[in-house]
């Protein structure tokens, strides 16, 4: 999930200007705005969408290995749920508030209504270095917050992920923490869990696979032929590795990849299954040997046909913007493009496929994963995969027909897609006094 803040622009001086960061809230809200411009939504619906259903914040207790006692802050922000449960990550992450929380639970509702899954918005997580936490401290850490949390979540209330700073194990730990409370076992209460105790499937590549998908698919749209097409990745971790390697193993012509250290970049294409991704070995991809080697913030301003940001959030910004050569942005990062970068993107003719089409992989995969709990059935990584192509490719055309029919961006097509459908099922369902 992303960074949680975007930038817009103010002024610095009479002849230089910078970008301050905006909270994710604010942020959010400014993008519901400008799709709700587009369609004729009854604006009681919009002002409802503008507010989280309900923010729990809780003291998370830890005692540590040394034997002291230290509270944490933790948050879970439930955005609406007029389609399903909630959904979204938790995280470990010093920078977690409250703000960053509901902004981010509203980006997952539009989210899941892009992809027409029947889930609703929600997001947390602890404030919390989990660099600084011992192995044991996370579990005990996570399982008190399942704890606190255990009220509010469930298969059919809230149903959490891992984010940044957790992972599989962490959503082990607190599946195990939620059972034991319920005296049942329920792995439906989190998905991204290890498949040993319920997980799916493909449910890590997921989010660099749809990546990869959209990629090829805009690729073919603009008349690309995919042998041709020149790819740079900024980032070379679950989402990006796994996203340049699928699309080299199509034949695309990977051309620079990047981690936090730089970037490579070879003019004749990279080998990327034989460069180190995060998870086979951190911070690495400056290591293998190729012909030219660049700064991360180089790799954005490649003559490439197609750009996948796929780091963090907020590295293409009105400072650079005008910088970037590439024909095509798909955004595998979450919110990697500010509000003010992508309007230079636009006036200068570079399309921008957004983060909640992109990258919807990961939740995507997660719905199958919580049908395969709910119905006690695992299923093979071939059906995983044909499920989510498929499931891609239908989201893809439901934003390409309001790209064409609006006139629109692709940023715009896609919340156009999503508001239409939070906004029919709020009109349906109606208010109730």
């Amino acid at each position: 999930m992303p960074s949680g803040t975007v930038e817009t622009t103010d002024q610095k001086s009479s002849d230089e200007t910078t970008e301050q960061p905006e909270s994710a809230l604010e942020t959010a809200r400014r993008q519901l705005d400008h799709a709700a411009a587009h369609l004729d939504v009854d604006e009681g619906v919009i002002e409802r969408l503008k507010h989280p259903t309900k923010v729990h914040r809780v003291a998370v207790p830890l005692k540590r290995d040394d034997g002291s006692v230290e509270v944490f802050t933790g948050y879970r922000a439930q955005h609406d749920d007029v389609r399903g449960p909630y959904k979204g990550g938790l995280r470990f992450h010093p920078h977690v508030s409250e703000q960053e929380c509901v902004g981010l639970s509203m980006w997952m509702t539009w989210k899941c209504a892009v992809m027409d899954l029947p889930f609703g918005g929600g997001k947390g997580g602890i404030v919390v270095d989990p660099k600084d936490l011992s192995d044991d401290e996370t579990e005990r850490l996570t399982r008190r917050f399942a704890e606190e949390l255990r009220k509010f979540v469930g298969p059919k209330k809230d149903i959490p992920a891992p984010d940044m700073g957790t992972d599989a194990q962490t959503m082990a730990w607190f599946m195990d923490a939620y059972s034991m409370q319920e005296g049942e076992t329920i792995p439906g209460v989190v998905t991204g869990k290890p498949p040993v105790v319920g997980g799916s499937e493909g449910r890590q590549e997921a989010p660099g696979r749809s990546v990869a998908i959209i990629a090829r698919e805009a690729a073919d749209y603009y008349d690309y032929d995919l042998e041709d097409t020149t790819i740079a990745v900024q980032g070379f971790g679950s989402v990006g590795a796994n996203a340049a390697r699928l699309l080299d193993d199509w034949g695309a012509n990977v051309v620079a990849v990047s981690d936090v250290n730089g970037a490579i970049y070879d003019p004749d294409g990279l080998d990327t299954h034989a460069v180190p991704s995060h998870e086979e070995e951190p911070e690495a991809v400056m290591t293998h040997d190729a012909p030219e080697e660049l700064s991360n913030e180089k790799i954005l301003e490649l003559d490439v046909d197609v750009l996948i940001p796929a780091a963090i959030g907020n590295v293409i910004t009105a400072d650079n913007a005008d910088d970037v050569q590439a024909d095509v942005v798909v955004e595998g990062a979450n919110g990697p493009t500010t509000f003010a970068a992508d309007s230079i993107l636009e006036a200068n003719g570079v399309e921008v496929i957004p983060d909640i089409l992109a990258n919807a992989g990961g939740v995507t995969v997660s719905y199958f994963e919580w049908l395969q709990d709910i119905n006690r059935r695992q299923w093979s990584l071939e059906r995983v995969n044909d499920e989510l192509e498929k499931h891609m490719l239908s989201a893809w055309g439901d934003v390409r027909s309001e790209v064409e029919a609006r006139d629109v961006s692709w940023r715009d097509a896609a919340y156009v897609v999503a508001l239409s459908r939070i906004a029919e099922a709020k009109t349906t369902r109606g208010l109730w006094p």
